[in-house]
């Protein structure tokens, strides 16, 4: 299996508790492939679906067709990752009712806001990095004072979208405070006072609707960590959107977005092209999108050649961050002191050659 194949394959395993077509295809597959486990683990873990891939697999009982000392590594993983999302869970409930006990009401997001729907059929599935809430720019300033004074402690630069990163010594994941769901060039069309609109209550916690999850899960991927610049996908936020797509219509969700339509369809026509066509991932086929699904799989030819390409979008994107940063620091005087630490630090310019792919 080349790494096309071996992203296929994990990506339409995923599917195979809720779409029957791909179930049978994927049985087919380990009846009668030689499938290499070793990449299949490799490539899984980097797209953090790992826990995910086991428990579908278990689910349809193909655990049979598997290496049993595989099967015991990846029930050992899920495991320690389903005790990590049920003390995350505790940690969520702790900060809701001291944020709400303050009259102020966090909305959360990304994997955090998934556990806490009961989006997986199984917690052990969904591997989370930090709990991200927002709040009104009323409110923001009065969640960061409330952390500060229970213990939370900056760990972190300054974000446009978020306050630095919080830590506590006693718990075992960081906290994002955001005040802005997007990049400063999108934030005005998808933002707080545009999903605050139709928030849901979970017991007692508050979150967002299915169809503006799915809309960040895409975001989270296309715009904030630039994956409409590579023509990438992230199997994490696509089984996301997959998983949500069977609790809203995925099409109308990304239709209500104007500027960011098109960037939104195109990774919803990337999921739908991964997971094997399945109809809750059907999009807007257009012109733009086919010229963006066909770059897409041409990425998979020539590994060389991608590596080169987006070795120059990674240092187009470098060059116009740190523009940015600069213009910032300009404008605001706590950047300008964060940035002047930052660069006056002895590792900084190392670090930046080493971001840039230069080896010292």
């Amino acid at each position: 299996m080349n790494y096309k194949e071996t992203l296929f394959f994990i990506a339409k395993s995923l599917t195979i508790s809720l779409e029957e077509k791909n179930r049978d295809e994927i049985e087919i597959i380990l009846k009668t492939t030689d499938v290499d486990w070793g990449v299949v683990v490799k490539v899984s873990t980097a797209h953090y679906v790992f826990p995910a891939l086991y428990c579908n697999l278990k689910r349809a009982d193909f655990l049979q067709y598997l290496p049993l000392e595989l099967v015991s590594y990846m029930e050992h993983i899920t495991n320690l990752n389903r005790e990590r999302n049920q003390q995350i869970l505790t940690e969520a409930q702790e900060l809701n009712t001291i944020l709400l006990t303050n009259n102020i009401t966090p909305i959360f997001l990304k994997g955090t806001g998934n556990l806490l729907s009961d989006l997986y059929e199984d917690i052990g599935e969904r591997m989370v990095g930090d709990i991200d809430f927002i709040f009104s720019k009323e409110d923001y300033p009065k969640a960061i004072t409330i952390l500060r004074d229970n213990g939370y402690v900056k760990a972190g630069s300054p974000h446009f979208r978020h306050y630095p990163r919080l830590i506590n010594n006693n718990k075992i994941v960081a906290v994002e405070i955001h005040k802005e769901l997007l990049l400063e060039e999108y934030a005005s069309e998808f933002n707080y006072s545009f999903v605050e609109k139709d928030i849901k209550v979970i017991r007692g916690v508050t979150v967002l609707s299915y169809a503006n999850k799915l809309n960040l899960s895409i975001i989270a991927n296309q715009i904030n960590d630039d994956g409409f610049y590579y023509k990438t996908i992230a199997l994490r936020n696509a089984y996301d959107v997959f998983l949500l797509s069977k609790k809203t219509n995925a099409k109308e969700a990304v239709n209500t977005l104007d500027k960011l339509s098109h960037l939104l369809n195109c990774f919803l026509a990337t999921c739908y092209e991964v997971f094997n066509k399945v109809d809750s991932l059907a999009y807007n086929e257009t012109t733009k999108t086919a010229d963006y699904l066909s770059i897409f799989n041409s990425q998979f030819i020539n590994s060389r050649k991608t590596k080169r390409h987006h070795k120059i979008i990674k240092s187009y994107l470098f060059i116009k961050v740190r523009l940015n940063v600069f213009y910032k620091a300009i404008l605001n005087k706590e950047y300008r002191f964060w940035l002047f630490k930052r660069v006056t630090g002895k590792n900084w310019y190392k670090e930046k050659l080493l971001q840039l792919g230069i080896k010292l």
